[in-house]
């Protein structure tokens, strides 16, 4: 199973590959703090206090106090914001939260990319067609919150609906969430931006349960 080390590495590898890939238009590199209990967490810097921007606000607010406070480890040439944040007890994850959002204001790369490439000034003209919307992957190891299908360990949430937890076979490594990101809205006929982050051998155990796979769900590769 991935530890905390192997995860911020990468992270860290990760993030370096984005920048040389020109989608990354300035990033946070990761850290491990340390808290109550043994807990550990892979964060990424930045000053804001997560737990008041990350609640009860629109979507379009939602963004801008997560770009005012530079709290991601991404934000694209596109205005995207990527989160990757894990937490780990004794060597073991205890949850993750990986977050994909999309700039309200701007069109994605993947339609239009030499818009961004040549003539950023325009890029907003056009962008009524494309609806945006949030992607969430989260887990939490905890038995208290767990409910099968209702509420499975691993599961995608689309556009902050609160019921809507789709079932994840595992938990994700960073490789599988960039590697997902980059194929679904940044990688072009021409363009496989995707293929240039490097595969990591290591993933988490499966965490899926027997009737969450009798129901649609989605299944991470095992490595």
């Amino acid at each position: 199973m991935a530890s905390l080390e192997e995860i911020r590495e990468q992270i860290t590898r990760i993030t370096s590959e984005l920048i040389k890939s020109g989608l990354c238009d300035h990033q946070n590199y990761p850290s491990i703090i340390e808290k109550p209990g043994k807990h550990k967490e892979i964060v990424f810097d930045t000053k804001a206090d997560l737990s008041t921007v990350l609640k009860n606000q629109g979507y379009k607010e939602l963004y801008e106090a997560l770009l005012k406070n530079k709290a991601y480890n991404f934000l694209m040439v596109d205005g995207a914001i990527i989160q990757l944040m894990y937490s780990f007890h004794k060597g073991d994850i205890l949850g993750h939260r990986l977050a994909f959002f999309p700039c309200p204001n701007l069109l994605e790369y993947q339609n239009i990319p030499e818009i961004y490439e040549n003539d950023e000034v325009s890029a907003d003209i056009i962008s009524e067609k494309i609806v945006t919307f949030p992607i969430r992957f989260d887990f939490d190891n905890s038995e208290e919150k767990f409910i099968s299908i209702d509420h499975p360990k691993s599961h995608l949430t689309l556009g902050e609906y609160r019921n809507c937890r789709i079932p994840v076979s595992a938990p994700l490594t960073p490789f599988y969430f960039m590697d997902f990101i980059l194929r679904s809205f940044y990688d072009t006929r021409d363009q496989k931006f995707s293929s240039q982050i490097p595969p990591f051998s290591h993933s988490f155990s499966k965490s899926i349960s027997n009737s969450e796979t009798e129901v649609v769900h989605l299944q991470i590769p095992s490595p």
